[in-house]
């Protein structure tokens, strides 16, 4: 299995960005795709996540700014980011599971900085 995340960048507070996350290779009956985040001296975190029928789950620091979406058919999620801050800086890693709780495969990660 691969990810492919792509869509980081610079943006100024307040602004948006885009992120995408595709999979490919042997998937069978992975549930849920979702965003990790890590920030320069602190621990990964679980940004946001949604299980192939559209369950999705946000961390209380971005829920009403960013929203989670995926295509089934094309196995890619996508992360709108709105409003972003200066705390929002970190990578970006997109991952797949079987739950909110297991993840399996992890892409890359993509970088986002967000600074005037």
């Amino acid at each position: 299995v691969q990810l492919q995340a792509s869509g980081g960048g610079l943006v100024q507070p307040g602004g948006s960005l885009r992120l995408s996350c595709a999979a490919s290779g042997s998937i069978f009956s992975i549930n849920v795709m979702g965003w990790y985040r890590q920030a320069p001296g602190k621990q990964r975190e679980l940004v946001a996540a949604i299980t192939n029928g559209g369950i999705t789950l946000y961390a209380d620091s971005v829920k009403g700014r960013f929203t989670i979406s995926r295509d089934n058919a094309e196995n890619t999620a996508y992360l709108q980011m709105n409003s972003l801050k200066p705390e929002d800086t970190a990578v970006y890693y997109c991952t797949l599971g079987s739950s909110f709780v297991k993840y399996d495969y992890w892409g890359q990660g993509t970088q986002v900085t967000v600074s005037s």
